[in-house]
């Protein structure tokens, strides 16, 4: 059963600030690391911290009152932390595009749009490994059916369970049936990653149907938890598969029922009223029904936006 998204005339997204994501070092050649935070590609709290990962540098971004500091992740084989078209190393970054916290852990993912991008990112105390996935990732694709493009990742602990979901984009290509959540128990996730058991069976792939704008499919590009909702961010790009950046034709937010599987959405706009691609979603834990969602401009010279935003509406309901 496909879940459809129903635009609710009741829900809106109030920006309050905009703030773009400049670390507080200048630029660091031998870390190769520019000044600033650039293809913002998924959020995350962790220990009251907001966590910023990129899908086209090795860094976090670690977000505290008004600074922003750089986490390092390890190198890419030929030496690098930054990698784009210029430096003719795009095809060699791991496509971090979600990061979600779990316990004293935070799990980066890999899209799994190419081989090299079947890897877990995992950070303990500051201190990151990257781990090869390419058995879990194949069975993610075998599940499909198809492509892969792993663009959020959510926790959820409500109604007795305690699962991880993994928000499929949606957007590989004509064959792919469009976006979906693969959902695993974290418990047999985290023994796997542990190598203290076998490869984790997948709970459950549940299809979504979220809708167009301008005759391009929306898809997944993060997501959150909180209690038994789950909130997402989605963009619609007008791109031939999961490798090539495209122009974003707009955004949606929506909140999906964990009991029901019902969703309910609004469009989401810059301050202007142009389209933005919004790339990832964390909530707020001392400021109810606020929330911070990242922009990535797609262009490497760039400061990704960070905007503090307040749910406004029955999202709870």
């Amino acid at each position: 059963m496909t879940r459809i998204a129903v635009i609710d005339p009741a829900l809106e997204v109030r920006v309050h600030g905009v703030r773009e994501l400049r670390y507080d070092a200048a630029a660091d050649a031998n870390d190769d690391r520019p000044a600033h935070v650039r293809a913002a590609s998924g959020l995350a709290m962790h220990h009251g911290r907001l966590v910023v990962v990129q899908d086209d540098a090795s860094f976090f971004g670690v977000v505290g009152g008004e600074g922003v500091t750089a986490m390092k992740l390890p190198r890419g084989s030929d030496g690098r932390r930054r990698f784009e078209v210029a430096l003719g190393n795009k095809l060699d970054k791991l496509d971090l595009e979600s990061v979600v916290s779990v316990d004293d852990e935070l799990w980066a993912f890999g899209s799994g749009s190419l081989p090299i991008r079947d890897k877990i990112c995992r950070v303990l105390h500051g201190v990151a490994r990257v781990q090869e996935a390419a058995p879990l990732y194949a069975r993610l694709r075998e599940a499909l059916d198809g492509a892969l493009n792993i663009e959020g990742a959510a926790r959820v602990q409500a109604l007795g369970r305690d699962e991880l979901w993994l928000f499929h984009r949606g957007n590989t290509g004509p064959r792919d049936p469009g976006p979906a959540v693969l959902r695993l128990r974290t418990h047999d996730l985290r023994a796997w990653l542990d190598a203290t058991a076998s490869m984790p069976a997948l709970v459950d792939v549940d299809g979504y149907s979220l809708g167009e704008v301008g005759g391009v499919r929306l898809g997944f590009t993060d997501a959150v938890a909180d209690g038994d909702r789950v909130f997402y961010v989605a963009a619609a790009e007008r791109s031939p598969n999961a490798i090539d950046d495209g122009a974003a034709s707009g955004s949606q937010i929506g909140v999906i029922d964990v009991a029901s599987g019902s969703v309910r959405a609004t469009m989401f706009t810059g301050l202007d009223g142009a389209p933005v691609k919004a790339e990832g979603i964390a909530l707020d834990p001392a400021r109810p029904k606020r929330a911070w969602i990242a922009l990535d401009p797609d262009d490497p010279e760039a400061a990704a936006p960070l905007l503090d935003v307040e749910l406004v509406g029955p999202w709870w309901w």
